[in-house]
């Protein structure tokens, strides 16, 4: 352990591991104000870039401290209407005097560094950095919340209206997207809507610092299933990989004889969102609630109708300073449904959106800091709930318990499901407040003895449905098939099964398949294809242009055109996002959206199409590159800053996730980004990243990890004593 000189409070101090990791050492477990204090100091000195750059994007000041351009202008645009930070000093108001204390003691952590050593990359655009306050931790737990999580449901109910807009029919509509039947649809008010700018801008790479999420997989065995007779835990959350620094920071809390905390969070928020203390373990994978919400508003001369009455909107004028150029001026429209996408002034029906967590976050930050101290499953069970954001949460104690349970702010209804636009002017549309925690789904110690969260449908476990458009199922269903195969499961099998590459989704298509493929070499090749997407098979690849074909020839000819389909699979997440609904299409014997043909037809086609494309391995096919989210990739190669190509295992439905994809002009991914394994019964944690600590390039931290997770290898991380035994 190397010592880290920090001018910590009494009792507090900082040192690194072998790896790189902050280890923190408190004065005792009473001590939580210390932890945070070194949570904030440790985060500054490791990714003081990071979250100073995520701050600015945040605040909706990137055209004052960044760049000038359009698309700049763009992303403070997005930021000042959702208005995550404006709001955010009401918010505290709602914490305890001691979650204000330990939120600001973060702080003094993050300004004992900051902003007395301000990154250089900082220095060479001239910002020069503001003092943190507990407001900054607030908006930064929106921002987290939001970006890609709510943004895709957002996104795909755009997405309905657009499409019935373009008119694509109701039976089709309804075909593809089964919930929207019985969401209170109404197309001729869908008609009626004028549709203005995107609620997420479509540029820009200045988002990329914003952590990404959306594909996980999380699962815990109970006892009865454990090779060593204790509960085992495991969590692999997919976020946007191909950036550098990574996500998640590291750590390792020492708070105390007995009491100790190992895992990862986000810098800008303090708390350990993936990982375990001495008694508990818990992690997370996002669960697609419905809780965005949009209303059509009659509006006339600044007002909007309600009943029989016209009321006048709130209205919230924003100045964004831009360097060298004349600042603009916004004016933001709001009523009790959200922000309208529109200009009141001139009449017509507009659309107004509402996030149900867009004024909270205090729960959250209180509900993550408490998990410190929670001492088993049904105390982290109550914890999660709390949480205002959207998550499936699984968790395993030292007892041999596990459990699951959804947390998130899901509005009651009383008419619809939220899927689709409902009349503003009518009080029936109001939401009705938000669910119980205690309603939501959840479990514990159920009698297979294992729980899997893998994004998909998960309303049986609840009083309530809050998944409308749940991801796929197949990563889950390989998950249950493997540890449903033995009672001898284990860390290092555990291991084994995040790498996993078998996709259950090739099995279902190449069941319609097999009679149709041709007797050519590539015939054959996919015919004798192990479904398994590793880098150097072929058969992934073809199977993936086969895939992409059909897509194409059912969609775009049959349906939105050739043109809108490949927008959205080139720079939109739809088709990674909501893939099982087109799939449902696909599979179908027969489909409006299939105009009169037969399925043997439109894939005979599709194969034969796919056929003509040239043969490549799924590796050189599917490869990211980590790319520096200060320069954009604009930094030479030589210098260091992005690594890569890297040939990426998995793709969209297996367990080991590796989709690469284009997203508002630039190549993302979702793939394994953290890596964490747990037996109950053992002190430590087992971790990998795709980086490393620090977001210094120049250091010898900055990528010190990224070997040992491309093998699929781990490091254990343990606190005081038992760092020093592994």
């Amino acid at each position: 352990m190397k010592r880290i000189d920090a001018p910590a409070p009494p009792g507090v101090s900082l040192a690194r591991d072998e790896n790189g990791v902050v280890h923190v050492e408190t004065a005792g477990p009473d001590d939580l104000e210390g932890a945070c204090w070194a949570m904030g100091f440790a985060h500054a000195l490791d990714r003081g870039m990071q979250i100073s750059l995520m701050r600015i994007l945040v605040q909706g000041r990137g055209s004052e401290c960044l760049e000038s351009t359009d698309a700049m202008l763009d992303v403070d645009r997005f930021f000042r209407r959702m208005n995550w930070y404006g709001n955010a000093t009401q918010e505290l108001a709602r914490l305890d005097e001691r979650h204000r204390a330990l939120l600001s003691r973060y702080c003094e952590g993050i300004n004992s560094r900051l902003p007395g050593h301000r990154p250089w990359e900082l220095a060479l655009v001239g910002y020069h950095i503001e003092p943190w306050a507990p407001a900054d931790v607030i908006a930064f737990s929106r921002m987290i919340g939001y970006l890609t999580l709510a943004q895709s449901q957002a996104e795909i109910e755009r997405l309905i209206v657009q499409m019935a807009r373009a008119g694509v029919s109701d039976e089709m509509l309804f075909e593809l997207f089964p919930p929207l039947a019985s969401s209170g649809w109404d197309r001729s008010l869908i008609e009626k809507v004028t549709l203005g700018e995107r609620m997420v801008p479509d540029s820009i790479r200045w988002l990329s610092p914003a952590p990404r999420m959306m594909a996980s997989n999380s699962w815990v065995v109970g006892p009865s299933r454990s090779a060593s007779g204790n509960a085992l835990f495991a969590n692999d959350p997919h976020l946007e990989t191909n950036r550098l620094p990574n996500v998640w920071y590291e750590m390792v809390l020492d708070l105390g004889p007995g009491r100790w905390a190992a895992g990862a969070g986000m810098p800008g928020v303090p708390g350990i969102l993936v990982g375990r203390t001495q008694d508990l373990a818990w992690g997370a994978t996002y669960t697609f609630m419905d809780a965005v919400d949009s209303w059509v508003e009659d509006v006339e001369d600044g007002r909007y109708r309600r009943g029989d009455s016209w009321v006048a909107f709130d209205v919230r004028e924003e100045t964004i300073l831009r360097k060298g150029k004349a600042p603009v001026r916004l004016v933001v429209h709001e009523n009790l449904h959200g922000v309208l996408d529109g200009d009141p002034a001139v009449k017509g029906h507009y659309l107004a959106t509402r996030w149900a967590p867009g004024a909270s976050g205090a729960r959250s930050v209180a509900s993550m800091i408490g998990m410190l101290e929670a001492s088993d499953v049904e105390q982290g069970m109550e914890l999660l709930g709390r949480l205002e954001v959207s998550f499936s949460w699984v968790l395993a104690d030292v007892g041999g318990h596990i459990g699951m349970q959804m947390s998130g702010l899901m509005p009651r209804r009383k008419r619809g499901n939220g899927l689709a636009p409902l009349p503003g002017w009518d009080p029936d549309s109001d939401w009705q407040g938000f669910v119980d925690p205690g309603e939501l789904p959840r479990c514990i110690d159920p009698p297979e003895g294992f729980i899997v969260t893998a994004n998909q449908d998960l309303n049986h476990l609840g009083l309530v449905s809050p998944i409308d458009m749940p991801m796929g199922d197949y990563r889950a269903r390989r998950i249950e098939q493997v540890l449903g195969s033995t009672r001898e499961m284990d860390v290092a099998r555990m291991g084994a099964l995040q790498m996993d590459t078998r996709s259950l989704q090739a099995d279902r298509f190449l069941e319609v398949l097999a009679p149709l493929l041709p007797d050519t070499e590539r015939g054959r090749m996919l015919g004798q294809w192990d479904r398994c997407y590793d880098t150097g098979s072929r058969g992934a690849a073809l199977f993936e242009d086969f895939y992409e074909e059909l897509r194409k020839g059912v969609f775009g000819a049959s349906g939105l055109g050739d043109e809108v389909v490949g927008y959205l699979a080139s720079e939109t997440g739809t088709f990674v996002d909501f893939y099982k609904s087109f799939d449902d299409v696909l599979l179908s014997p027969s489909s409006a959206w299939f105009a009169g043909r037969s399925r043997e037809e439109l894939w005979r086609e599709a194969l034969s199409r796919a056929e003509s494309r040239p043969a490549v391995t799924w590796g050189e096919r599917n490869r990211i590159t980590l790319t520096n989210i200060f320069f954009g990739g604009k930094m030479p190669r030589l210098l260091g800053f992005d690594h890569g190509p890297i040939p990426l295992p998995g793709g969209r439905a297996t367990v080991h996730q590796g989709q690469v994809y284009r997203s508002a002009g630039r190549v993302t991914s979702f793939a394994p980004s953290l890596r964490v394994l747990a037996d109950m019964g053992e002190p430590w944690l087992s971790t990998c990243m795709a980086g490393g600590p620090s977001d210094r390039r120049f250091g010898n931290l900055y990528v010190s990890d990224l070997e040992r997770w491309k093998n699929g290898g781990s490091k254990k991380l343990a606190a005081g004593d038992h760092h020093k035994k592994r």
